[in-house]
């Protein structure tokens, strides 16, 4: 097997052990034109929505809230929530840290504008 064609296996955990700041995605694989990332969240993002892309949060650990102009979505471990382009939203973890995998096209900001986005970065 070529070196380029070699399967790439991530230990999500090991990898989440690496970094203790929250709301700074870290891209920790990357495929086609997506980057998959790990965030820790703690407390309330800020309201935002992404015009261009839909946007994929899988709970890994946690009780992660969704506020939505019309209400809040509640999203526990195991669950995904996937928010459409264009609708505006705020992330948080209230009841304490979550762990989340996110995966959005490449260079994505995690705020829908580039001016105020915490950039991802490799881990």
């Amino acid at each position: 097997m070529s070196q380029a064609a070699r399967p790439l296996k991530v230990m999500l955990d090991h990898k989440l052990s690496q970094f203790d700041d929250t709301w700074a995605p870290k891209i920790v694989a990357r495929y086609n034109d997506n980057e998959v990332r790990l965030v820790k969240a703690e407390g309330e993002w800020v309201w935002h929505r992404h015009d261009e892309t839909d946007e994929l949060f899988l709970i890994l650990d946690g009780e992660f809230e969704m506020d939505f102009r019309d209400g809040t979505v509640v999203v526990r471990p195991g669950e995904l929530l996937l928010v459409p382009r264009g609708v505006e939203h705020r992330p948080a973890a209230r009841r304490g840290q979550v762990r989340l995998l996110l995966i959005d096209p490449a260079g994505t900001p995690n705020t829908g504008d580039t001016r105020t986005a915490t950039p991802a970065v490799e881990l």
